[in-house]
């Protein structure tokens, strides 16, 4: 069972909710109405079939807005819904190859981290181990470090090439614009 106390400070300051001695009250057209206490200011309001709505509780006096209250909500949720919509959420892709790759595929590879990194996607570099390829991992530090070198320009190394059991991984991450 919700406190009624925290309920009613969930709620909006509009109208009979507004407990402040005097107020500054700003008209439809954004005029200012002057000083008033909120009864006064009420009564304009209800006059022209608005809600008085607290915009600024702390200034002095407190700055209410004679408004359409339920049109004032809508466009706050909906410039709500296009903020989200705007933003973007860095995602982890995966690239994957083995050290001995051909130069045609590792070009179809680098050009897919280069797409991922513009998108503002971090790009995770894996290359796999088969069998005793395991000794050859200097050869795939090598491959990871030459293409931490050709995404320069559009990546960061996030985290260096490291050995995880049969993989080989490294971590790019898309360059801040300045």
């Amino acid at each position: 069972m919700k406190d009624r106390r925290r309920v009613k400070r969930d709620l909006p300051k509009i109208n009979e909710r507004i407990r402040f001695p005097t107020i500054r009250v700003i008209g439809v057209e954004s005029e200012q109405l002057g000083i008033m206490t909120p009864a006064e200011a009420l009564a304009v309001a209800e006059e022209e079939e608005l809600d008085l709505v607290l915009v600024s509780e702390s200034a002095k006096p407190p700055v209410c807005r004679i408004m359409d209250y339920g049109k004032y909500k809508f466009e706050q949720e909906k410039r709500a819904r296009e903020a989200k919509k705007k933003q973007h959420n860095a995602d982890l892709k995966e690239v994957k190859m083995r050290y001995k790759i051909e130069e045609h595929d590792y070009q179809v590879r680098v050009n897919n981290a280069l797409r991922f990194l513009k998108a503002g996607d971090k790009v995770k570099a894996t290359i796999t181990f088969r069998g005793r390829e395991i000794q050859h991992s200097n050869l795939a530090y090598k491959l990871l470090d030459r293409m931490a070198t050709d995404l320069g320009e559009v990546g960061e190394v996030q985290q260096r090439p490291k050995r995880e059991g049969r993989n080989m991984m490294m971590i790019l991450a898309p360059k801040k614009a300045m």
